[in-house]
């Protein structure tokens, strides 16, 4: 498979293999900001639930239904409805195994071999990766003041083989919030052309904005534009478990259970009853977890920004979006990092077309596993690094 052939390796297993052959003294152990995802268990009291599911309900060891379990998907429309202050259905809710399969499933109906999709850049690699796996041609569009795209600059991008347009807010990798108002342009965008919004909020249990993010399913008629996804993996620690949702139109769903079932037939069993239950009874440890998040950034915030010549460009949810002040690009000083610095971090060149000078200038920045003294520690250590 040619397109297969030259889509680049993942950038996560790349960046561990740095460490092959490195040590790091006990003085002086490594600080690894290169991943979001979480590296903690889910709390006890949900591992009991898994435990008991596996042991007491003889359903979580067979398949189930394919666009996922009912009172999952009704516990989603529900909470959706509640969230943003418009009615979704369970109908229009599928469970996936984790929001990456949300994302190829979506893509799967939307685009073939041929077919451009807008991605903002820096955009999440996988998302990238998918596309290039599938011939879909990749149509950068470059953030605008504050990290935030700019529908006008989409429009300039249009072709007739566009055939959506995908947003992430809180963004990885910059952590960007996108406004409610910016939201609302890119559907009008894409609704007046024809094209599906694809809206990534992996991270929205972590946006600093108290209330809705915006207002996109007030729309009676939102099903015919915009197709959201969503991830339990950082909400309730499930990403060994792998459990995602998409929330699109009841038609377009069956388009997704076609893709669903030759993939994986169904999301992980005890992975889908943990997110239920997450759902019914975590919700206050879940704020504890976001005001957690919400310092964390903070604290990075204001250490990186008392670094002479570094640069912070966006900041949120699990990341920082950082310019250096070095003359050498972003990937060779992401290497040198590790052994110099005892720090991994990715190289804004994974987020970018090859040969992007915006990739060569920055790096990102997980900060999410790591506590205010880490990240204290880990501003000494780019302080003292000499390019």
């Amino acid at each position: 498979n040619p397109a297969l052939a030259a889509t680049p390796r993942p950038p996560v297993m790349e960046a561990r293999r740095w460490l092959q052959g490195v040590a790091f003294p006990p003085e002086r152990p490594l600080i690894n900001v290169s991943q979001a995802a979480p590296v903690d268990p889910p709390p006890e009291p949900l591992r009991r639930a898994m435990a008991e599911a596996a042991l007491e309900r003889p359903e979580a060891h067979l398949y189930g239904p394919v666009l996922g379990r009912d009172e999952l998907r009704e516990a989603v429309a529900q909470a959706w409805s509640a969230a943003y202050g418009a009615p979704v259905r369970a109908a229009e809710v599928a469970i996936t195994q984790g929001c990456n399969q949300a994302f190829c499933a979506a893509i799967q109906t939307l685009a073939g071999p041929g077919d451009e999709v807008i991605l903002p850049t820096p955009w999440y690699f996988n998302h990238r990766m998918w596309l290039d796996m599938q011939g879909i041609g990749v149509v950068p569009l470059r953030c605008g003041p504050g990290m935030v795209p700019e529908a006008e600059a989409a429009r300039r991008l249009i072709t007739p083989r566009t055939r959506a347009i995908v947003l992430v807010s809180p963004n990885n990798p910059s952590g960007a919030e996108y406004p409610a108002a910016t939201l609302r342009a890119f559907r009008d965008l894409a609704r007046d052309h024809g094209l599906a919004l694809v809206v990534d909020e992996t991270y929205r249990d972590f946006d600093s904005r108290p209330g809705r993010p915006h207002d996109l399913f007030e729309d009676p008629d939102w099903g015919d534009t915009l197709i959201q996804l969503y991830s339990f993996s950082k909400a309730y620690r499930l990403t060994g478990h792998r459990v995602g949702a998409l929330v699109a139109s009841a038609a377009r769903m069956v388009e997704v259970e076609k893709f669903l079932d030759t993939v994986a037939i169904c999301a992980p069993q005890i992975g889908q009853i943990a997110a239920h239950w997450g759902m019914a009874r975590l919700g206050t440890w879940l704020a504890g977890e976001r005001a957690e998040i919400l310092r964390r950034r903070a604290a990075t915030e204001a250490a990186l920004a008392a670094l002479p010549g570094w640069r912070v460009k966006g900041c949120g949810a699990y990341f920082a979006w950082v310019e250096h002040p070095f003359a050498i690009p972003s990937a060779e000083l992401a290497r040198r990092l590790v052994a110099e610095a005892g720090v991994l971090l990715l190289p804004g060149s994974m987020f970018t077309p090859e040969h992007d000078p915006e990739g060569a200038r920055h790096v990102r920045i997980a900060f999410a596993n790591v506590d205010r003294e880490a990240i204290a520690g880990l501003a000494g250590r780019l302080a003292a690094f000499r390019g």
